[in-house]
């Protein structure tokens, strides 16, 4: 048998402004925060990942570090949009506090690279649905 990914844990200095911007991004909703501050976030439909046998939604866990972020990640989210178009919900992310940012994609690219609230690089693409 092999391994499933079933939690990403993202160090953060505001677990909650985070936990908050990505439950909104992704309709994920607080599943436990711990006494240390870490919060983590999940899909109210999906199953526990310990006693499902197939492919679950990871939950993302936010984990309190007094560091900040200094450079581009080594990894990344990337979304897709489900009930509208590239541009629309690019639109929504940056209302709900996201931003442009450059990586050195070139002009020719299908995905709009956005940063979060603690500049955490994502990728929202255009053509890839789940």
């Amino acid at each position: 048998m092999a391994s499933k990914l079933t939690e990403l844990a993202i160090d953060c200095a505001d677990p909650r402004a985070l936990s908050e911007f990505w439950c909104a991004v992704l309709d994920y909703e607080v599943q436990l925060i711990d006494e240390d501050g870490a919060i983590t976030i999940g899909s109210p439909a999906a199953a526990d990942g310990r006693k499902h046998p197939g492919p679950v939604p990871p939950v993302l866990t936010f984990g309190p570090v007094p560091e900040g972020k200094t450079v581009k990640n080594r990894i990344h989210l990337d979304v897709n949009p489900t009930d509208r178009n590239q541009a629309e919900e690019v639109e929504r992310l940056l209302a709900l506090g996201a931003r442009h940012v450059d990586v050195g994609q070139g002009p020719d690219v299908t995905w709009v690279v956005l940063a979060d609230l603690e500049g955490n690089e994502f990728c929202v693409l255009a053509g890839r649905h789940p």
